[in-house]
């Protein structure tokens, strides 16, 4: 199986709507692999909805979006039993989570109730309606928008369960001017998005996700992982470090890198690579931490200190 091969062909198909973003693209195709969620930190008009869009006709599923605000109930998400006058009874009607890309957009314009609809279908791929388990379909991934730079007035900081059951946290940020011009040439014809085609099947996924649950992670690498982990517990900027969940997170993340760049092993290279879109949203900063520095810079520092494994279980014919 050519990964680079199945690679290239989702980038070139969401290359029909988004210009640039070729390492998002890396990033997001992981995410789908590991079957983890992402968290976009980026301004609006971005392309986070198109981009989604598009990634929703690249696995051949479908698409839902919600727009969180204050008023919206966590039964707008998952749904709610409704009682029928024409037949007497309650019939179970699903919400918007039923699909297979959910873009749950502003996500922090909802309320904190609201906010933890969301927490079990992303850990466990179920929802639970009157003591009723529904289990959604795969794949199922949670593209979330927060603006980074908005004032907190009238949002609700997501809490630390719900960051940790986030992936990766990427900020798409602005396009260069060419990609800028390259853009408005796109989208001079408003048919580009249809012109989107699924290139994965669901077998297809199902095949890449195994192969990747068996790239080697040598016990020296794994130590390597922990030595970050422990130095964000013991921080003296950091009052909450990674969790359990993010140590595995990180795992899971470094596997998808090596499976990308081509390799049935994982390297400290991607480790480093990978970190500062797992781990950052996990860190608690304390209050000296936030006048201080941020979450990247304090994970950056982290990653400069732990000391690197030189050798990690593979023969020098495989470098």
């Amino acid at each position: 199986m050519n990964i680079e091969n199945h690679l290239e062909d989702f980038k070139n198909e969401i290359r029909k709507v988004i210009v640039g973003q070729d390492e998002v693209l890396d990033l997001i195709f992981i995410s789908i692999i590991k079957k983890g969620h992402i968290l976009f930190e980026s301004v609006p008009g971005t392309g986070k909805t198109t981009l989604s869009k598009a990634l929703a006709r690249t696995i051949g599923g479908s698409f839902n979006r919600i727009q969180f605000t204050p008023d919206l109930l966590p039964t707008d998400i998952t749904g709610l039993n409704m009682y029928n006058p024409k037949t007497h009874d309650f019939e179970l009607q699903i919400g918007p989570i039923d699909t297979n890309v959910l873009l749950a957009d502003e996500i922090n314009r909802a309320t904190p109730r609201t906010q933890s609809a969301l927490l079990e279908v992303m850990e466990e791929r179920q929802i639970t309606i009157d003591g009723k388990r529904i289990e959604i379909a795969d794949p199922f991934i949670v593209l979330a928008t927060q603006n980074p730079i908005e004032s907190t007035q009238g949002t609700f900081s997501l809490p630390e369960a719900q960051m940790d059951r986030f992936l990766m946290r990427i900020d798409l940020g602005y396009p260069s001017r060419r990609e800028e011009l390259d853009m408005m040439t796109l989208h001079s014809d408003a048919s580009a998005a249809k012109a989107v085609q699924p290139v994965f099947s669901e077998a297809l996924l199902a095949k890449l996700q195994i192969r990747v649950a068996n790239i080697t992670v040598d016990p020296s690498i794994r130590e390597y992982m922990l030595d970050i982990i422990e130095e964000t517990r013991h921080h003296e900027h950091v009052d909450v470090g990674v969790s359990p969940r993010g140590t595995l997170a990180l795992m899971h993340a470094a596997q998808g890198v090596a499976m990308i760049r081509g390799r049935d092993y994982v390297t400290p290279d991607d480790i480093k690579y990978i970190a500062p879109y797992v781990l950052p949203h996990r860190l608690v900063l304390s209050l000296e931490g936030l006048t201080l520095s941020d979450q990247n810079t304090v994970l950056k520092a982290i990653l400069d200190d732990v000391e690197v494994p030189v050798e990690y279980g593979v023969s020098p014919d495989a470098l």
